[in-house]
């Protein structure tokens, strides 16, 4: 029998309509502002309403690094959100919103797979509810008044070489990282260097993100850095006067959008930061909202938990105040064998010798998240090629390592192929086990929350940072920015900053190219070896594959 593609498993779902699915978290359809029959937004008057409400209990899926064999962190967490509610809890996911730039580069959706997906798929895959476009245009309209205002007689002082603020666009596009702009005479300004990052790359993105309100998010616009005086002063976004502007634009973009999975679960589906570049997790927002209407809440932080995990942690959670009950790692027997050596091409063959090897780095995870305080599960995420003795190999290390890995198979069966994994998280997260702290305290210094991350997190032996750096580090201790924590920008396929060096490698060093300062996000940016803000296109796009066929349907989009 031929596996359907994911869209066409999403296309013979049966959608209900979203206010049935609003009825079923008890938000009334007023408080709903539809996008069609299958999406709307949450009115902010209606999340304002809940704030007295108990929280939830709140269980975050992460994942071992990623390989190109996939581990399936979007689907487990869509499964479990269904598994959750088969076995009678309330229970709603979130996740992120999609990006463009990898829907036609190489990753495909982003919208879970198999019998684990929210739908509309095509939609949260494309244009969604416009929010990236929104957070596009106030990112780039504040690009714009910067030119502009030093155009017309620069009364800030700003130094046209001190411009930190670039462009975005939600596309990879190689051609736009270093851009020459402002050319062809003194009526389009002045001539400078600059440069687009791909928009999840935005400290918008990030600031929307970890929002409370409109107040907030106007606030926090207002802080951003986007330029310094000859003298080095920091110019903000509230000294252009853009912060109000940038807000109205967002207005819609922060509340948070509804939709559902395939078994007519709500999902929440907002906000998008990259996770090697920014922090990585939907918006706090949805995720307060979501506590507050659902007995459990499943949300997913991206990459492996050396990123991902360690971001919602350290950034998200400290932030917001939010605090974890249960920890899911996904894992799965091929990502064991590709960390333990195998090539992509002989991951078909069993090799349980490989699993065992590659299984240092599904350890080395489990040992990470325990040292914030939650409990963590391993949800084997099931191949058909998968056999006895590989899975049996997996599930007796992460014994070995105290804790419990369950097969899950909802990726060919839905909610019924979770139940069991649904059943002991819940149990976990009800238990009261956990006792989260972060791995830092606010008040240690910049550096040395950077060798905390680099030591504790990446089992580095030193981080490598010139002269330049710790000096940077230090003037913006001096200005009063040392409290922030740190969003470490390095590649995902590896603990180290070396992307080849898969398993779990330690001894290694972190050299760190460059500190950003995000201070309307309230975060500072480690840029760590070589990592793109904007990526480029591969050398077979997926966008080549991607159509409307004849009954006007779209193809190609995974």
């Amino acid at each position: 029998m031929a596996h359907k593609s994911d869209i066409e498993i999403a296309r013979a779902a049966t959608k209900q309509p979203i206010q049935e699915v609003g009825a079923r978290l008890g938000i009334p359809s007023e408080a709903l502002l539809p996008f069609g029959h299958d999406k709307a937004k949450i009115s902010q008057d209606f999340i304002n309403a809940q704030k007295d409400r108990e929280d939830g209990k709140l269980i975050l899926v992460t994942a071992v690094n990623p390989t190109p064999a996939g581990e399936g962190k979007t689907t487990t967490t869509v499964g479990l959100g269904d598994g959750l509610n088969a076995i009678g809890r309330k229970a709603a996911i979130c996740i992120r919103e999609a990006s463009l730039g990898p829907c036609f580069g190489m990753k495909g959706g982003a919208a879970g797979g198999g019998y684990a997906q929210v739908i509309p798929m095509e939609d949260i895959n494309l244009h969604f509810t416009g929010d990236f476009h929104a957070i596009t245009a106030a990112h780039n309209l504040l690009a714009a008044m910067i030119d502009n205002h030093i155009h017309w007689g620069n009364k800030l002082g700003i130094d046209a070489r001190r411009v930190a603020w670039r462009r975005v666009l939600d596309m990879n596009d190689r051609a736009l990282r270093q851009v020459v702009h402002s050319l062809g005479g003194v009526g389009n300004g002045y001539p400078r260097e600059s440069g687009f990052d791909i928009t999840v790359a935005s400290e918008v993105m990030a600031i929307l993100c970890l929002a409370n309100d409109l107040e907030d998010l106007q606030a926090r616009l207002g802080g951003i850095i986007v330029a310094y005086t000859r003298d080095r002063k920091p110019i903000y976004c509230r000294d252009l006067k853009a912060d109000g502007a940038m807000t109205v634009l967002l207005k819609d973009a922060m509340q948070p959008n509804l939709v559902q999975t395939l078994e007519n679960n709500p999902a929440f589906v907002h906000g998008g930061p990259f996770a090697n570049i920014a922090h990585g997790c939907n918006s706090v927002a949805a995720t307060r909202t979501a506590l507050k209407l659902a007995d459990y809440v499943v949300t997913e932080a991206g990459f492996g938990a050396d990123l991902g995990a360690e971001k919602f942690f350290d950034i998200k959670c400290r932030k917001a105040g939010l605090s974890p009950d249960a920890v899911v790692i996904v894992a799965t027997v091929r990502a064991m064998k590709m960390n333990g050596g195998v090539g992509k091409d002989d991951l078909g063959r069993e090799n349980v010798e490989a699993v065992e090897k590659g299984c240092a780095n599904l350890g080395r995870h489990i040992e990470n998240v325990k040292s914030f305080g939650v409990p963590a599960v391993v949800a084997i995420n099931h191949f058909v090629t998968d056999t006895e003795a590989e899975i049996q190999a997996v599930k007796d290390h992460v014994e070995w390592m105290g804790s419990e890995a369950i097969v899950c198979r909802h990726w060919a069966q839905g909610s019924a192929g979770i139940t069991e994994l649904a059943e002991r998280v819940a149990e976990i997260a009800d238990s009261g086990m956990a006792q989260f702290s972060p791995l830092y305290p606010d008040d240690m210094p910049l550096f040395q929350k950077i060798e905390t991350i680099a030591r504790r997190i990446y089992r580095a032996d030193e981080v490598l940072a010139d002269k330049k750096v710790r000096d940077q580090l230090r003037k913006w201790e001096a200005e009063g920015f040392g409290d922030l924590p740190i969003c470490m920008a390095k590649t995902q396929y590896s603990f180290s900053t070396d992307p080849n060096l898969r398993g779990a490698p330690d001894g290694h060093s972190v050299p760190v190219r460059e500190v950003r300062l995000s201070a309307g996000a309230g975060f500072i940016v480690v840029i760590c070896g070589e990592i793109m803000t904007m990526p480029g296109l591969p050398r077979e796009p997926a966008a080549e594959q991607i159509m409307l066929n004849d009954a006007g349907e779209i193809e190609g989009l995974f």
